[in-house]
């Protein structure tokens, strides 16, 4: 087995439950957006009696922005649906009084309807903005960071080819799904950041992580262009790459 083998091999093997990006320190890097979602969401969670944090994977950023908050919500819940995550989000939120449900990403949020006074999201998969409308109660805020138009197509088109765009930005798909479950937007913008891979080890290990990227990513059947990014990074010091976020700002009307 060669090096590039070896660092293939050492991504294939790390696990990828969670949300927790740690394993990546001096592999790769990724810019932050200028808004600083977790701060942000905390300020929010200060001022608030209940939140919700939908498709809160291991609970990491919830548990930041909880940490960060003050007061802690009385009232502090949760969704995940893959079942690895929960125990994790649940050992996470304990702390803070936090219930964790799991539920499919794709079910209606299991809480009453005018739950919440906040409801928060970190890269949700496909948010149901209908149910999210209806778990708020009136007044009530949700704040989400989405992923955005073409995150990392430098990564996903060295593997797959050129990739047809959608020819409405999500930014305004998303637009108009707040608008049409009745709530209001208070802010959408989108920001572009650098990544950084040093070793293609950690090109493997996002990739099985971030699932979204490439659907159905297996080493063998890319094992040639894996090779392929570890020579541009032999060359260059890095494979960059730039993701998409967006910050969503919306509210649910008093009447």
């Amino acid at each position: 087995m060669d090096d590039v083998d070896e660092l293939i091999a050492e991504g294939e093997a790390v696990p990828t439950a969670g949300w927790d990006f740690s394993w990546f320190e001096g592999r790769a890097t990724e810019e932050r957006p200028s808004w600083g979602y977790a701060r942000l969401a905390a300020a929010r969670a200060s001022g608030v009696d209940s939140v919700l944090d939908v498709q809160t994977g291991g609970g990491e950023v919830f548990a930041e922005i909880l940490a960060g908050a003050s007061p802690v919500p009385s009232a502090v819940a949760a969704t995940e649906g893959w079942a690895p995550n929960v125990p994790l989000a649940r050992d996470r939120l304990s702390a803070f009084g936090g219930v964790v449900v799991e539920s499919a990403e794709d079910a209606p949020l299991p809480f009453d309807d005018g739950s919440f006074a906040l409801v928060t999201s970190r890269h949700p998969v496909a948010p149901d903005f209908a149910e999210i409308a209806r778990v708020l109660r009136p007044g009530g805020a949700h704040l989400s960071q989405q992923i955005g138009e073409r995150s990392n197509a430098e990564l996903y088109e060295f593997l797959l080819g050129p990739q047809p765009r959608d020819p409405v930005p999500r930014i305004e798909r998303l637009r108009q799904q707040v608008l049409q479950a009745g709530l209001e937007l208070a802010e959408l913008r989108e920001e572009r950041t650098r990544v950084e891979f040093f070793d293609v080890a950690a090109v493997v290990y996002f990739l099985r992580k971030v699932v979204w990227t490439v659907p159905g990513f297996t080493v063998e059947q890319y094992r040639d262009k894996l090779r392929d990014i570890d020579r541009v990074i032999l060359r260059d010091g890095a494979f960059v790459s730039h993701s998409s976020r967006i910050l969503l700002d919306a509210r649910k009307p008093m009447a």
